[in-house]
């Protein structure tokens, strides 16, 4: 089974947007070695613990820092952009770097309405008509037609559809798209959802039959301990987040109860159950679980690590135990 990484270019605690970005590139490159197929980033805007805002900007550095993993959008927010300034930016990324680049893309603006009027795209709520429109614009050359994506026209950049509820299974269906679900921090509707997108899925000229990928938060460390150490920082982000109060990414804590308090605890794990933590056994036998019970044609591995050597190690120990469900599989 193929694996796959998100990245959203954290910010921790004591560093800066650079170094962030830096780290991810670092990253993407230790990925491409651990057998990594994809490397994602994700649009996210105001958020002073998330540098990848500038997603195709960014995608293009990791891309030309790299030479064979596929590098893309875990997604853009397409509600923020006209889809021909999508199609320009992501042609022009697969024009760099043949089939090697990913489009994602989300229905949420990725931000508050203050964004959404800051990058003055007040209002926008046709998805499906901007999907199709890029799948047109990145498709088959169009002599004819008004408006082309130039570059972009005729490089067939595959479109993924990102979603947490039936809508977004249902649009990927009824477009023959392949589908990724948010179930890392979003996972009350995931197997309605894949079953929806299974069940109503409607073959396209890019993909003959369902194509599903599931999401898992991995903290992977030497020892139990440590990875649930680990988990804390994102616990803890998560958590701010939900309270309006977003920040740079936490250090980690002894005590996340002391810390966030235990109602707040019970509600960001529930939200965030869809996780393996602990060493690379404990890790592969949770992820083997998953896959057991969702069926997924693909997994994407994040987590939120406040530490980058850590974040590092985690990653490289997941890689492992994903190899080793490969075999086990095969």
């Amino acid at each position: 089974m193929r694996y796959s990484l998100l990245d959203l270019s954290p910010v921790p605690e004591g560093a800066d947007p650079a170094t962030a970005i830096a780290n991810s590139v670092d990253l993407a490159r230790r990925a491409e070695d651990w057998g990594y197929h994809r490397f994602w980033m994700a649009e996210h805007h105001n958020m002073p613990g998330i540098a990848s805002a500038a997603t195709a900007v960014l995608i293009g550095h990791v891309a030309a820092a790299t030479r064979r993993i596929r590098v893309g959008a875990g997604g853009i927010m397409l509600p923020n952009h006209a889809p021909l300034r999508v199609a320009e930016d992501f042609g022009t990324l697969a024009t760099i770097h043949p089939d090697r680049i990913d489009l994602g893309l989300g229905r949420a603006p990725g931000g508050d309405m203050a964004v959404m009027r800051a990058l003055r795209r007040p209002g926008q709520d046709d998805f499906p008509g901007d999907v199709q429109d890029l799948i047109d614009l990145l498709g088959p050359m169009r002599p004819g037609a008004a408006v082309r994506a130039l570059p972009g026209e005729g490089t067939q950049v595959p479109i993924w559809i990102l979603g947490s509820s039936l809508y977004g299974a249902q649009l990927a269906a009824h477009l023959g798209l392949p589908y990724a679900f948010a179930s890392h921090f979003a996972p009350d509707a995931l197997e309605q959802a894949f079953r929806v997108y299974r069940e109503t899925f409607r073959p396209s000229a890019q993909l003959d039959r369902p194509h599903a990928m599931l999401a898992i938060n991995v903290f992977a460390a030497d020892s139990r301990e440590a990875a649930r150490r680990l988990r804390t920082s994102m616990q803890q982000a998560f958590a701010q987040l939900r309270l309006g109060q977003p920040g740079k990414l936490p250090r980690p804590v002894d005590d996340i109860d002391a810390a966030i308090g235990a109602e707040v605890t019970r509600g960001v794990n529930h939200a965030l159950r869809v996780s393996a933590v602990g060493t690379r056994s404990e890790v592969g036998d949770q992820i083997a679980d998953l896959i057991a019970r969702h069926r997924p044609d693909e997994v994407i591995l994040t987590g939120q690590i406040h530490d980058h050597a850590a974040r590092l190690h985690s990653f490289e120990l997941a890689a492992e135990a994903m190899a080793e469900i490969g075999t086990v599989a095969a």
